[in-house]
């Protein structure tokens, strides 16, 4: 028999709710009004909490509601204060969401997206990454966050477009690159990016989701382990496992 602290969606409800925050974030990139934008997160269950100037509210208005069913409060969801960890390399930073008990870190979430200029932003956004989780654990090892390890997340929405999904060269070098980046786009380096991130324990899950400007409300998942629903599950088990 369910239980209250089950995970509130299936498969294909969560798909919808992501459908309806995509279509939020390319309509905030789209100019339209704070009121509209804080309107769709509403429909998405957020009751308020997340403003309107970030063009990912819907994503964490979701994310707010899985911490929920996993018994958080709204003082224990952290969205606009108190969303600043200690680091090692430099003396705080500040994350999208973190999830707090009795003083105790439970999780924190990086939220990013890219559109165009695909070139240009996949080194910023992949040493981004691999500095802001390499600085977190640091100051985590170094006793800054308790001792009880959280769960960290990254979730990464890419412009489907043909420049993002084309193969793209590499420069010749005297020291080539993996074989595993030949004949690859920006989203699959993306993707192998978030694999590995996971692999070497970087982060505790990731997710990458690829949507079509112009086409509102449609995503793809390239990875099935990138995946939303996966990486919503795995923090709903985390934030369980935090009671």
């Amino acid at each position: 028999m369910p239980s209250n602290l089950d995970f509130p969606w299936t498969k294909p409800q969560l798909a919808e709710l992501v459908g309806s925050a995509v279509k939020c974030y390319w309509r905030s990139r789209g100019g339209q009004s704070k009121q509209q934008v804080l309107r769709g997160l509403k429909d998405a269950g957020s009751r308020g909490e997340v403003t309107g100037g970030q063009h990912l509210n819907g994503i964490l208005s979701i994310l707010v509601q899985v911490a929920k069913s996993a018994g958080f409060t709204g003082e224990e969801i952290k969205l606009n204060q108190g969303i600043e960890l200690p680091g090692f390399f430099r003396p705080q930073k500040r994350w999208d969401m973190i999830i707090t008990r009795n003083r105790r870190l439970c999780a924190a979430l990086e939220l990013k997206s890219q559109v165009g200029s695909f070139g240009n932003n996949f080194n910023n956004r992949s040493e981004e990454a691999i500095g802001n989780s390499t600085d977190f654990w640091t100051a985590f090892r170094e006793g800054a966050m308790g001792k009880d390890s959280p769960w960290l997340g990254y979730f990464f929405l890419l412009e489907d477009a043909e420049k993002s999904t084309k193969p793209v060269g590499l420069k010749k070098s005297d020291f080539p690159a993996f074989p595993i980046f030949q004949g690859t786009s920006y989203a699959q380096r993306y993707a192998i990016l978030c694999e590995r991130l996971v692999l070497e324990r970087k982060y505790s899950k990731t997710s990458l989701l690829l949507s079509p400007r112009g086409r509102m409300g449609r995503f793809s998942e390239p990875n099935e382990s990138l995946g939303f629903h996966s990486f919503a599950k795995t923090l709903h088990a985390h934030l369980i496992g935090c009671r």
